[in-house]
């Protein structure tokens, strides 16, 4: 112990020697043995350049590193542009494995057909590219499903149009129908049974060139009864009832001169092709029938409501849909069952339908009254009328048109083309009006000479209060329905009709055969014969062809005109022009109309 305590003794001195001998050794640079404030601005200077330091080397370390991503991202590029044009090669191999299927599908070879498409489909199933290419897997993917539907349809459709693919149900829906049709609705039944002969031949033909059922030939049973100009209070016109825009949208004319809604022809492809568009759509003939009465929009919705599959039977919907519709499908099933079996539910369909129509047509390009080509063709005017129905007021178009004739009129048409009048073009049928503010319907029908029902009926109006400022009506215009070209000086036209010169009659109010006899110095037998007339009935504003006997002088009424202005202009008396037109004081007189001014 003593030991240690010496050397400890001896050890320490010597320590403290050494130590103030030698200069203190620096620690990371600063020594220990400056003052303190030089050891902390000495410090200072360090951190600083450390500091420096440090930046530049986060700085390097960035620019390395946005450079590797650069690099990276041009291979990245190279790479996803590879894939791209891989994936958008795909998609251009899948769609033509789409047109294969449709050159098999219409050989008849079916398996070939779905194996191509079954190809296309597992080829844009490995697809996952960008938004593009993601559009055009979405539209093949639709595309591909639909076809496969339609192929599926088909196999159940025979090709000569037999019909097999609409099934015969009978159910209580159906039932209530048929009990309809076989009583209060009866003898609606049978005459649309009898005019069915006029234009289902032409319906069974184009129906089988598109290869759809035969079944739907009964169709404008339904829809129109076989009535050619058959108008529904939603505007749907013809055998098949096209609204407007359907009738736009599958290309049917609609002008002045013609409504090829009318057009048996023409109504009937747009007809098929609506209901061909309609089954590629939903695959069903039940459900197609439902979408053609309501529209495809409305049976999609209610579709869409069900959250179940997109291939629904009718009769899943048949509760959800319009009453109309809902009726509409087991009226058309419960015509099927009487036409097939008439005997079972009472129904005499022993007599014939009328036989159908058959004509020619010939080429014209000039306005011609239908009375007149028939005069001249010395064919009934009923029969022209019923052969070209989609002319709105049997009036020739001035533009190339089509007319159809009896057969073998063709060559006599020919011959006599140039002789025949030439009739002035139909005026519109209405003006718009735009309403002002405090206008009522009896102040517009009062401006227009035209009355509130007839306002209300052609803007489909329920009330004759709910309108409103600025809301636009189409106000239909009465009197004549031609007019004379505006000219900048009013014209008088005025003429001679000589003795046997045939004229236009339009019957008022209390005319007959007699006085109208008496008052052109004719016969009545020779006003029946020119008109085909088998009674002595008339209808007022019924047009008749007179031979008139008695020398007349004609005013053609123009915008502004009134009675007893015509009168000054013409020398003669208003009385004398009112006793000669049949007319009051109190009647009015519109643009285009003929009065006689004298005789």
């Amino acid at each position: 112990m003593k030991r240690l305590k010496i050397l400890l003794l001896l050890t320490i001195p010597c320590l403290f020697f050494l130590a103030c001998s030698y200069p203190m050794r620096t620690i990371s640079g600063i020594s220990l043995n400056h003052h303190p404030k030089d050891i902390l601005s000495t410090d200072k200077k360090t951190g600083e350049k450390q500091c420096k330091a440090d930046v530049k080397t986060a700085v390097d370390e960035t620019t390395e590193k946005t450079q590797q991503k650069k690099e990276e991202k041009t291979e990245n590029g190279k790479v996803n542009k590879k894939v791209k044009n891989h994936e958008q090669e795909t998609m251009d191999e899948a769609l033509d494995l789409l047109g294969e299927s449709q050159d098999s599908w219409e050989k008849g070879d079916l398996e070939s057909a779905l194996k191509s498409l079954d190809k296309a489909y597992e080829l844009i199933l490995d697809v996952n590219g960008n938004l593009d290419i993601s559009r055009q897997k979405d539209d093949l993917r639709f595309m591909i499903s639909k076809r496969i539907l339609e192929i599926y349809a088909s196999r159940y459709t025979v090709a000569t149009g037999n019909g097999s693919e609409i099934p015969l149900i009978i159910n209580e829906a159906v039932k209530k129908e048929i009990q309809r049709y076989t009583t209060s609705d009866r003898n609606f039944f049978i005459r649309s049974y009898r005019r069915s002969g006029l234009y289902r031949p032409i319906i069974l033909k184009y129906l089988k060139e598109a290869g759809l059922p035969e079944e739907l030939s009964w169709l404008p049973l339904v829809e129109s009864g076989f009535k050619i100009k058959a108008l529904s209070s939603a505007r749907a016109l013809g055998l098949w009832q096209f609204i407007p825009s359907t009738g736009y949208k599958f290309s049917l004319k609609r002008d002045r001169f013609v409504d090829e809604r009318m057009d048996v022809e023409k109504s009937t492809k747009a007809a098929i092709a609506y209901l061909k568009e309609l089954h590629g759509m939903f695959g069903d003939w039940t459900t197609v029938l439902a979408a053609y009465n309501c529209g495809e929009g409305r049976v999609l919705r209610v579709i869409s409501r069900q959250h179940v599959n997109y291939l629904d039977d009718f009769w899943d919907l048949y509760r959800r849909l319009p009453y109309e519709t809902a009726r509409y499908v087991p009226r058309f099933l419960a015509t099927l069952h009487i036409i097939k079996d008439p005997d079972r539910y009472g129904m005499d369909l022993s007599d014939n339908p009328e036989g159908r129509l058959t004509y020619e047509t010939v080429e014209t390009n000039r306005c011609m009254r239908l009375r007149d080509v028939a005069l001249y063709l010395n064919i009934p005017v009923k029969t022209l009328k019923s052969l070209n129905p989609e002319l709105r007021y049997e009036i020739t178009p001035d533009r190339e048109y089509a007319l159809k004739v009896p057969p073998g009129a063709g060559e006599q048409f020919v011959l006599i083309a140039g002789k025949i009048p030439k009739a002035k073009a139909p005026s519109p049928t209405y003006v718009r009006h735009r309403i002002k503010r405090g206008e009522s319907l009896s102040v517009i029908a009062k401006k227009y000479r035209s009355s509130v029902r007839a306002i209300m009926a052609y803007n489909n109006l329920k009330s004759k209060h709910r309108i409103r400022e600025g809301q636009r009506l189409r106000i239909p215009m009465r009197g004549y329905g031609y007019f004379q070209p505006a000219t900048k000086k009013r014209v008088r036209v005025s003429k001679i009709l000589l003795t046997g010169k045939i004229i236009e009659y339009r019957v008022k109010h209390g005319d007959s055969l007699w006085s109208l006899a008496r008052y052109f110095n004719t016969t009545v037998s020779e006003i029946k014969r020119i008109n085909n007339l088998r009674s002595a009935k008339l209808g007022i504003d019924q047009v008749l062809r007179i031979k008139s006997r008695v020398a007349e002088r004609t005013y053609t009424v123009r915008k502004g005109d009134n009675l007893a202005m015509i009168a000054k202009q013409e020398g003669t008396s208003l009385n004398s022009i009112l006793k000669l037109n049949g007319l009051s004081r109190n009647s009015h007189i519109y643009p285009g109309q003929v009065v006689i001014v004298k005789r």
